[in-house]
């Protein structure tokens, strides 16, 4: 393997506190996408590509702005999404998935394809979920 390529490869993969353990990398995954909104607002962004807040806002029904905002910092800061500001005035930004947040493609659409699965409506919409 060249020192390209193993530079590469390093700078791809996430540091963090527990590698080397067996349980590591689903810890890891959940730590990054752990978050209720967290898979939501990656999911969309897969389905509508980069969007502005407005637009991701209506795309994830249910979300206030202040938690919207909050959680792509969060995803900002984990390297999953980018932040582009397209004007000053008006303020304009879009945000869009990074490689990092393209690559839980699979994880997402498995989660999705799993609740499409295991998840039917119920009477009563204030139900948890068990």
């Amino acid at each position: 393997m060249s020192d390209r390529t193993e530079q590469t490869d390093a700078i791809d993969k996430l540091e963090v506190w527990c590698a080397g353990e067996e349980w590591c990398p689903v810890t890891t995954t959940a730590t990054l996408i752990g978050k209720k909104w967290h898979p939501v607002i990656v999911h969309r962004l897969l389905e509508h590509g980069p969007s502005g807040f407005n637009e991701l806002k209506e795309n994830v029904d249910g979300i206030s702005s202040k938690v919207l905002s909050d959680s792509l910092d969060d995803l900002g800061e984990k390297q999953l999404v980018d932040r582009e500001i397209i004007s000053e005035k008006p303020v304009r930004v879009r945000y869009s998935l990074t490689d990092h947040g393209e690559s839980l493609k699979p994880v997402i659409y498995a989660m999705r394809d799993w609740g499409l699965e295991h998840i039917t409506e119920s009477d009563d919409r204030n139900s948890s979920i068990v």
